[in-house]
């Protein structure tokens, strides 16, 4: 299944690496939770990951929709962004949440409106 196909839909998320935890390898500090959706698979082989933005503290898991795709350009591991029903962060917001790891790639953020448009 695409990532773009998660668009609008309501999904769990299972926090690996939940708001305040640091990366087992880079050693940066996580300032949003990040997890994935258990029992998917993604372009890298592993589970699809998400960023669940808009709660502040650190988080198990997360019910919440799907109101982005992150899709990198130059690695094949996209990224759902996930908030809850009332909220929604623009592209910049989400851009400045997630900077903290994908500045380290080339990605376009993808809307429900691209997703009509395909």
């Amino acid at each position: 299944m695409d990532a773009r196909d998660y668009l609008n839909k309501k999904v769990i998320v299972k926090m690996d690496r939940p708001l305040g935890s640091k990366h087992p390898k880079h050693g940066f500090i996580y300032p949003v939770n990040y997890g994935y959706i258990p029992g998917t698979i993604s372009g890298d082989g592993e589970e699809l990951d998400a960023y669940v933005l808009g709660e502040f503290k650190p988080l198990e898991a997360f019910e919440g929709v799907v109101k982005a795709v992150i899709h990198r350009t130059n690695d094949n591991d996209d990224k759902l962004v996930v908030m809850s029903q009332d909220k929604d962060y623009s592209d910049e917001q989400i851009r400045a949440l997630t900077e903290f790891q994908e500045r380290f790639f080339e990605s376009e953020i993808i809307r429900d409106e691209q997703q009509q448009q395909r």
